[in-house]
């Protein structure tokens, strides 16, 4: 038995909210590949820096001059360095997606996540199976949801 559906709540509805859900998720990795790259290329600036010290070292100081001014510190962007580009994007496309996303759920699922899978799961599993459970049997965490009854 499934106890996060909203009384009331048909399929179609399940089903809309469910692809809101899995917006979420492409939301959730877009943001996750957009910081990767804010680390990549801080991590490869730090490299160029790292490469202009060798060449002066190798008495390469022209060419340790010429990366330090026309290469390293220089905007990813047109007048953007990647953490104005993080910030944008999280004031100007995260915040305002993930907080239409989560007033979906609150208003039509009652505030439950994942209603749609939660639903597949219990079509899917073989009850009273090892590795099958519902919900773990319990939680240090309120917020988690355990099993009411034996088959879990």
């Amino acid at each position: 038995m499934n106890d996060r559906r909203p009384e009331g709540v048909g399929d179609d509805l399940v089903a809309a909210v469910g692809k809101a859900s899995e917006a979420r998720e492409y939301l959730v990795r877009a943001r996750g590949a957009l910081y990767e790259f804010h680390q990549l290329m801080g991590h490869l600036d730090l490299l160029l820096g790292d490469a202009a010290e060798a060449l002066s070292d190798a008495n390469c100081t022209d060419r340790a001059a010429a990366l330090r001014d026309g290469v390293i510190g220089r905007n990813a962007l047109d007048g953007r360095w990647t953490f104005q580009i993080v910030e944008e994007f999280d004031d100007l496309y995260y915040e305002p997606v993930e907080r239409h996303l989560r007033n979906l759920e609150r208003e039509l699922m009652g505030g439950q996540r994942h209603v749609f899978e939660s639903e597949m799961k219990e079509d899917r599993r073989s009850t009273a199976r090892p590795g099958h459970e519902g919900r773990p049997p319990a939680a240090w965490s309120e917020k988690i949801e355990v099993a009411s009854d034996e088959s879990g």
